[in-house]
């Protein structure tokens, strides 16, 4: 949803943009993906930088890193001499104590003020509109530290004798000089680390080629801008040259590598009529290609977008974060008030001071920062990763729940099988050759646009038959076609039309019988009402589809098939690839039931599938997988697309939701325990035992590595097997 994050009364840091954003730019929180305006700012829920939903490769340095950097450099100098001064002056004795506290005052000015005042800004956003952050806990902690100090330096009168320690009250600049330091030192390496979550987008927009060449109607040729290229734009790729947009093969032959956009470690041969996809490499032969998808449209564009909304999005885990965040503030900030009571009515003196110190103490180290990102992380790297093999995830939860599933549904078409006719063979009748059934079967199917037709007649080009001119050329939509080649009236189709054109099929029929039973799809070839012969068209198994299904069930999942095809098809494949459970005839409702009654069950459902009809199914799965050599409608409904349509990616796509979701839950112990075991420390409840306590100083660093820390963390994943 869109916040209004902007209101005149409010004070607002936006450091100055580096460079101006294109237009139309939508920034949201790293932390809170539903924030989301079309200008920078904070974040009104936790304060964190608004970001670019999608990077851009014009992007210059990150503004807010470049500030708080400078803002660093600038005041360091300042908390070292702050801090010496501190820690040493009174042993040197250099001046005066009270004099050494207004030059303490005069150095700190600077650092919390100029240093400090996003941090500010930020604590002061939280409390007015009620969301509690880290922020109000740093703005607490050091407003305190730093307002009790000038009170102590201008008028030292107000407070009791127990407040004095060496000839001065007791003052606390450094700390709140060295907390702003640490926490703007925080807040740089963590901004560096975070850009480096972007960067699986990144490199996928470098892939797309800056220009085309394009192909005039008149012939001529020249390079334009990727932008300039429309839809049916004749473009020409030369060897060694990235294919410029998605569209199909018109001329000539080549090896493409596709690997950067699909996993796939092999070049893919593409002649005409093969489609192309943007952005991958041609190797070897040149192309011209009609492009058929241009700017948004093409895959690439649609990868990144889909990449940088999966990282946008919220875990389940992480809404749960978010919820223990909001209280865990409040009671840090009652522990603190505690602390600040129980040190100053019972502890030794100046009891008070002591109070105070831990009080700050607590505010500081229990920063719910290492919590709120300890999911965001690990769902930006898994995602980008995933990517980069070809698996693309559309939002965080499918990546959490990927790894329950039990019970994996397949469709047939596209998804076990290449979704692409090719033909088999063909069988004559005695005194006839196979060549001349294919030969006359092809010359006819010239005329037709039928998928079955096209297998055909490329497998005869293949073999370099001559084919003939069909005349004549009539379409039986369903059963077969008709026409006249060199003077012989032809029918070729299945068993319907042969017998409306009273030709018998019995002499071949224990053929045709074994071709089906194989999965192949059958038609018969009648010269002038006597059957010649007939010819098998097959939809032929993926090669990696044996690997993938035996991947599968080594991890445990139960494998169903589903498909439209007919049962004697669909058994036969299964039998061909060792699938146990199959539903043939089934239609897009009887999918979608079948999902139902296997959650009904108790199983986490995975679909896969690439057509129209599998679109309810993979929407009502638990996780609906999606074959990106596919329908835009499968992949509009599945929130898992796999790229090169190869099921190997979703064994590879559990094993990355399991490391995905190890690495959330080091997070976040890593988070809770650092909280759990330095809140006690610094409330000093060990200083009984043991004489500890925790300076507000050290729980700013820790405060400030703990996030970095998570964010390297989560950056493992990028290098994980």
């Amino acid at each position: 949803m869109d916040m209004p994050t902007h209101h005149p009364g409010h004070a607002e840091h936006r450091p100055a943009p580096a460079s101006a954003a294109p237009a139309g730019t939508v920034y949201t929180c790293p932390m809170h993906p539903e924030v989301r305006q079309d200008h920078p700012g904070n974040c009104p829920k936790c304060g964190m930088t608004l970001e670019p939903v999608l990077p851009s490769l014009d992007d210059e340095e990150n503004p807010e890193l470049a500030d708080f950097r400078h803002r660093f450099w600038w005041t360091l100098p300042l908390t070292t001499v702050v801090t010496v001064m501190a820690m040493f002056g009174h042993r040197f004795g250099w001046m005066a104590m009270a004099t050494q506290s207004w030059l303490e005052l005069v150095l700190s000015v600077p650092i919390v003020l100029w240093g400090g005042w996003p941090f500010f800004v930020r604590g002061v956003q939280s409390v007015t509109r009620r969301s509690p952050n880290m922020w109000t806990l740093i703005g607490l902690g050091t407003s305190a530290a730093f307002i009790y100090s000038v009170v102590a330096t201008l008028v030292p009168g107000v407070f009791p004798q127990t407040f004095q320690s060496m000839g001065r009250v007791a003052v606390y600049f450094e700390a709140a000089a060295v907390i702003i330091s640490l926490t703007l030192l925080g807040q740089v390496l963590e901004l560096k680390a975070r850009s480096q979550t972007s960067m699986a987008i990144k490199s996928l927009l470098r892939l797309a080629p800056k220009t085309a060449r394009r192909i005039a109607p008149d012939g001529t040729e020249e390079d334009v801008p990727l932008t300039h290229v429309h839809v049916g734009d004749l473009l020409r790729v030369r060897p060694g040259e990235k294919v410029p947009v998605d569209g199909a093969v018109v001329e000539g032959s080549s090896a493409v590598d596709e690997s950067m956009l699909t996993g796939e470690p092999l070049p893919v041969s593409k002649r005409p009529g093969d489609k192309l996809i943007g952005a991958t490499l041609n190797t070897s032969g040149a192309l011209v290609m009609r492009s058929e998808r241009v700017g948004a449209q093409t895959m690439l564009s649609q990868i990144v977008q889909m990449v940088a909304q999966a990282q946008r999005s919220k875990a389940p885990m992480q809404r749960m974060a978010d919820q223990v965040a909001g209280w865990f503030v409040m009671a840090v900030v009652a522990v603190a008030v505690l602390t600040l009571l129980v040190w100053g009515l019972f502890g030794p003196e100046p009891s008070w001071v002591y109070g105070l110190i831990n009080a700050v103490a607590v505010l500081i180290i229990a920063c719910p920062c290492a919590l709120g990102l300890a999911t965001p992380m690990s769902i930006m790297v898994a995602t980008g990763r995933g990517a980069t093999r070809g698996i693309l995830f559309r939002d965080a939860a499918a990546i959490e729940n990927f790894r329950k599933v039990d019970t994996l549904i397949v469709d047939k078409t596209g998804t076990l099988t290449e979704g692409k006719p090719a033909f088999e063979r063909a069988v004559a009748v005695a005194g006839v050759s196979s060549d001349e059934v294919l030969r006359l079967a092809a010359s006819l199917d010239q005329g037709s646009e039928h998928p079955l037709a096209d297998a055909i007649v490329r497998a005869a080009r293949d073999r370099g038959l001559a084919l003939a001119k069909p005349g004549g050329f009539e379409s039986n939509s369903g059963i077969g076609v008709r026409g006249t080649v060199e003077g012989r009236q032809l029918a070729l189709g299945n068993t319907t039309l042969m017998q409306q054109a009273g030709v018998a099929v019995d002499v071949l029929l224990p053929q045709a019988e074994a071709l089906r039973a194989e999965g192949a799809s059958v038609m018969h070839l009648a010269v002038d009402g006597r059957l010649l012969g007939l010819l098998a068209v097959s939809d032929p198994v993926k090669a990696s589809t044996p690997e993938a299904l035996a991947a599968l069930k080594a991890a445990g999942l139960r494998v169903v098939m589903a498909t439209g095809d007919g049962w004697t098809t669909a058994r036969a494949v299964a039998a061909r690839l060792g699938i146990d459970e199959v539903h043939g005839e089934v239609k897009p409702a009887d999918k979608l039931a079948l999902v139902q009654q296997l959650q009904r069950e108790g199983r986490v459902v995975a679909m896969a599938g690439d057509g129209i009809n599998d679109a309810p199914a993979l929407a009502q799965a638990d996780v609906g997988v999606a074959m990106g050599t596919g329908t835009d409608v499968a992949m509009n409904s599945a929130p898992v697309t796999l790229v090169k349509g190869d099921l190997r990616g979703i064994a590879q796509a559990r094993l990355l939701s399991e490391a995905t979701i190890t690495n959330m839950r080091q997070n976040l112990g890593f988070a809770f325990v650092y909280n759990v075991l330095g809140i006690p420390l610094a409330a000093g409840l060990l200083f009984p035992f043991t004489g500890w306590l925790l300076s507000p100083m050290i729980a700013a660093l820790a405060m400030s590595l703990s996030s970095a820390s998570v964010i390297t963390n989560a950056l493992r994943l990028r290098a994980g097997k």
